[in-house]
């Protein structure tokens, strides 16, 4: 555990709360965002990340700071995968393109919270049971095994559990009223397909925490530096949607990356538990060398995918 002064989370607070005030207020008239300004949204994040990473260095140490860098990057290159679900969940409900980014505002702003409560408690999991971490590597495994073998599980936006249950306990009509979640309806208060679609986010993000969480613990089981490093890359998640929104089939070769990169990460938990909990002999993976393989694995992703064109069917 780093030693992580009191400031700095007051800090990390501040900062997210005035991002996510300024991201509302810039974007409080509903548009279309085009590839411009989801690149200048985009910059302005991982600038955003990269300066709060450099605080860390200066504050906390360099082990603290690699840490930081190799969590955020690794969740950053996770993400890839909810970005091909949201454009499912927004093709499924139809959702138009100016009210995209308020449903996944409040996707980020759910994503906050829930993943704060699931890191907080695999932190104390971990912290208390190092045998989990074995655990952690078979799900990590199991991941890599459906994306190499394209044997991930279908996601039906509308069957989702999320979803079904809202239906349950408010009814839900079938047109869009802007940008509202609720509507009065012959004096009843009836919910929006929008509301549904931000269920389905939620109820995605969740699927996704499965994967998500123990690979980050793999990197440190410090509650600061997992939290932090996962909420700066959700903070990014909505810009670069719309960034790469109708690029994604381009990066075919990304997911095979991110097959290795959990993989990887499976290895690090298993001999990171091995060293605890059997002989300080077995060496673990030192974190700068974790950064430099999830570097590597994505470069090389994404360089092949663009030298090498998925050949379009017939």
């Amino acid at each position: 555990m780093h030693s992580v002064p009191f400031w700095l989370w007051v800090v990390f607070a501040v900062t997210v709360l005035v991002s996510l005030a300024v991201d509302l207020l810039a974007h409080r008239h509903a548009h279309v965002i085009g590839f411009r300004e989801a690149a200048a949204w985009s910059a302005v994040w991982v600038g955003l990340a990269i300066a709060f990473g450099a605080v860390v260095f200066l504050v906390v140490g360099t082990t603290a700071g690699v840490e930081y860098t190799t969590a955020w990057l690794l969740e950053k290159s996770l993400s890839v995968d909810n970005l091909f679900v949201f454009a499912l969940i927004f093709g499924y409900f139809r959702v138009p393109r100016a009210y995209q980014h308020r449903v996944l505002f409040f996707g980020v702003l759910g994503a906050l919270v829930f993943r704060g409560l699931f890191l907080a408690a695999g932190v104390a999991v971990v912290s208390r049971f190092t045998a989990v971490l074995f655990v952690f590597a078979l799900i990590l495994f199991y991941s890599t095994y459906k994306i190499l073998k394209e044997e991930e599980d279908s996601f039906d936006p509308g069957k989702s559990i999320a979803v079904r249950l809202l239906r349950k306990v408010v009814p839900v009509r079938d047109e869009y009223a802007g940008t509202h979640f609720f509507v009065k309806e012959a004096g009843k208060r009836v919910a929006t397909p929008l509301l549904a679609v931000v269920a389905a986010i939620e109820a995605a993000d969740l699927v996704f925490a499965v994967d998500s969480v123990p690979a980050v613990l793999a990197v440190s089981s410090d509650a600061f530096i997992v939290y932090t490093s996962n909420a700066f890359a959700i903070l990014g998640l909505r810009a670069l949607f719309f960034m790469l929104a109708g690029l994604l089939d381009r990066f075919h070769y990304l997911s095979k990356g991110l097959a290795i990169i959990l993989a990887f990460i499976g290895v690090k938990l298993i001999l990171q538990a091995s060293h605890k909990m059997v002989s300080d002999a077995i060496p673990e993976i030192p974190s700068p060398i974790s950064l430099a393989v999830i570097c590597l694995v994505l470069a090389v992703s994404i360089g092949l995918s663009l030298l090498r064109p998925r050949t379009p069917p017939p």
